[in-house]
């Protein structure tokens, strides 16, 4: 299993690496994922997570890299969805959002039952709190990106003229986080059951 991961992992990150629309994008796209490879890496013997959150972090890392290698803006299966429902933007990037609250959700549902960190009353409204603040932060650095790089600002905002972009991103990573704690908690259950018990 841990063989997979990495293989699809490298596999996926040598693509997005190949000839991407803008270096400076893929990198600052794809940075969050190398980050959290080298913190999985890491502290895989000392704590293993579950599979399911292994499964989940692939995902978004997979996200990442697929939006940096065209932009978000410009990855094709979502410019031809968007010819299919009339629409007026690619929307990949709203996918990379609602990632960004749902992947988080379970990773901090996890270090915070493992670990103890926050008892059950207010855990799922601490979750979604600081799945907000990731969203939130992520929009500065976009904003201060965008400031600093004149050329790469487009390609890495990726607002494709929407004026509410910043503020549907977040709403996306709040509805993403708050679909993870209702729709997964109880599979993430079983499998927490199972790593704690080794």
């Amino acid at each position: 299993m841990k063989w997979l991961w990495i293989g699809i992992f490298g596999g996926v990150l040598l693509w997005s690496g190949y000839h991407p629309k803008d270096d400076l994008t893929w990198f600052l796209e794809v940075f969050p994922a190398l980050v959290a490879f080298v913190i999985l890496a890491s502290t895989y013997r000392r704590f293993p997570l579950t599979p399911l959150l292994y499964g989940l972090i692939l995902i978004h890392c997979i996200i990442l890299m697929v939006g940096g290698h065209y932009t978000y803006a410009e990855v094709p299966l979502f410019t031809d969805l968007q010819h299919w429902v009339d629409g007026e933007r690619n929307n990949f990037d709203k996918l990379g959002h609602f990632a960004q609250g749902f992947v988080p959700a379970l990773v901090a549902r996890e270090l915070f039952i493992r670990l103890q960190i926050v008892k059950d009353g207010w855990r799922n409204i601490i979750i979604v709190g600081f799945c907000l603040g990731i969203s939130a932060f992520y929009e500065l650095i976009e904003w201060w990106v965008a400031l600093l790089s004149d050329e790469a600002a487009d390609a890495f905002l990726g607002t494709q003229g929407y004026v509410w972009d910043t503020q549907s991103d977040m709403g996306f990573a709040l509805f993403g986080a708050i679909c993870a704690l209702l729709f997964l908690a109880s599979w993430h259950d079983k499998q927490l059951q199972a790593v704690q018990s080794r």
